[in-house]
């Protein structure tokens, strides 16, 4: 029988850990060295794209042997990428320029091993904002403080009262790592799952 290859998901995101720990494969994580700067021109899902294959290639340089996970999401209101809001003000900011609004999140994931064809997928989630009041906002930041979170929301708490609707093809995608693709690449390299 052959023994299960290392596993190491190329981040350091709570909401990512517990996501993938749930496949009941053993991992490790580590943080990647990427400059997550947008290129000129780059749309946000190709952004997440080149960004998941990105740092998942970093870590996998460092570890030849192992398969390494790399994930990004970026949202995209009207065009343009949102990103993590680091605070408050920049939250009350960015739910306010998504009140009513569709946004889309793109989810990008890469399955890399250092000498092996990457393994790619993409999920794209689009959240139908409700008309968001500017009390409404100050009450779910202080109650969430989802600074940390891109778009400025945590779908699976208090966030989800901010929504009219979620159109998505895998619920754990807007948390931040799609499980039914990660489970499908993981397949592909070897993993053995259920």
């Amino acid at each position: 029988m052959n023994a299960t290859p290392r596993l190491i998901l190329a981040s350091t995101s709570i909401y990512r850990r517990e996501l993938l720990a749930r496949l009941g494969v053993p991992f490790d994580t580590e943080r990647p060295g990427t400059d997550e700067t947008p290129l000129p021109d780059e749309t946000p899902e190709a952004l997440a794209r080149r960004l998941s294959r990105a740092k998942a290639s970093d870590v996998a340089a460092r570890h030849p042997g192992a398969w390494v996970i790399g994930s990004d999401q970026v949202a995209e209101c009207e065009g343009r990428a949102l990103g993590k809001p680091g605070g408050h003000e920049a939250a009350a900011a960015q739910l306010a320029s998504m009140s009513g609004q569709p946004v889309r999140f793109h989810t990008g994931l890469c399955l890399v091993r250092h000498s092996e064809q990457p393994l790619e997928a993409i999920d794209c989630t689009v959240v139908r904002f409700r008309e968001l009041a500017a009390d409404e906002i100050e009450r779910y930041l202080r109650a969430e403080q989802p600074y940390d979170c891109a778009g400025s929301f945590k779908s699976e708490g208090l966030g989800i009262t901010l929504f009219e609707a979620i159109e998505n093809r895998d619920p754990t995608a807007l948390i931040g790592l799609p499980l039914i693709a990660t489970a499908r690449l993981l397949r592909e390299a070897g993993f053995h799952l259920p």
